[in-house]
């Protein structure tokens, strides 16, 4: 009982829609209407830039918190990287948005910072770099791609390889999910939007218009 207590919390802290609280006390602004994702970069587009900083804040220590109590508490690395994942999941699909959400890089962040700092280094050395070459979802990508190997080559547990692997799949699993957008029926645009899916997380070329990440 007390595993399951642990990993409902975790999804519940992870539920709290930072960004779309944000989005509504500073704008009046519904993120489900106006972003693709409810999430930190939604808010930075469709209301302020500079609120991105404390939405991605509270972002990271969710998944951070839920990541931190089960150690507290004296469970191991399994259950720790379980409630980091279903703190990410909660933030992907948030009870309180009708099971929508962001895209759960903050949250795994902040479980990173927990038990895998040099993880958590590379993931945002792969963003900065994204961000400079106007790649940021392409980079995201492949940093979430390459922690399993570096959890390897660090000699990390098992249960954290399992974690990172765990990511990258809701990671893509949300990407092509996309909040349940509609799918073009035609099939060859169908596999385009999928496929701008998976690599640029977005169904057009760009979102916004003159943005490229």
């Amino acid at each position: 009982m007390e595993i399951v207590a642990l990993l409902v919390l975790a999804y519940l802290a992870g539920s709290i829609p930072t960004a779309q609280i944000a989005a509504q006390l500073l704008a009046g602004v519904d993120l489900r209407e106006r972003a693709p994702s409810v999430s930190g970069s939604g808010v930075y587009y469709a209301v302020a830039r500079w609120a991105i900083v404390p939405v991605g804040v509270v972002d990271v220590a969710k998944g951070g918190v839920a990541t931190y109590l089960p150690l507290h508490a004296g469970s191991g690395s399994g259950l720790a990287v379980a409630c980091g994942l279903a703190a990410v999941i909660g933030h992907n699909w948030s009870v309180w948005l009708g099971f929508r959400g962001g895209r759960g890089l903050s949250p795994f962040l902040g479980m990173l910072v927990v038990l895998f700092p040099m993880g958590a280094l590379l993931l945002l050395v792969a963003l900065g770099c994204g961000r400079l070459l106007g790649r940021t979802p392409v980079a995201a990508l492949l940093g979430l791609t390459a922690l399993p190997g570096a959890v390897l080559l660090t000699g990390g547990s098992d249960a954290l390889f399992r974690g990172t692997l765990g990511m990258l799949l809701v990671t893509i699993v949300k990407r092509l999910e996309a909040n349940r957008r509609p799918l073009p029926s035609d099939p060859l645009r169908r596999r385009a939007v999928l496929w701008r899916r998976f690599w640029y997380d977005r169904d057009e070329e760009h979102w916004p218009p003159e943005a490229e990440d």
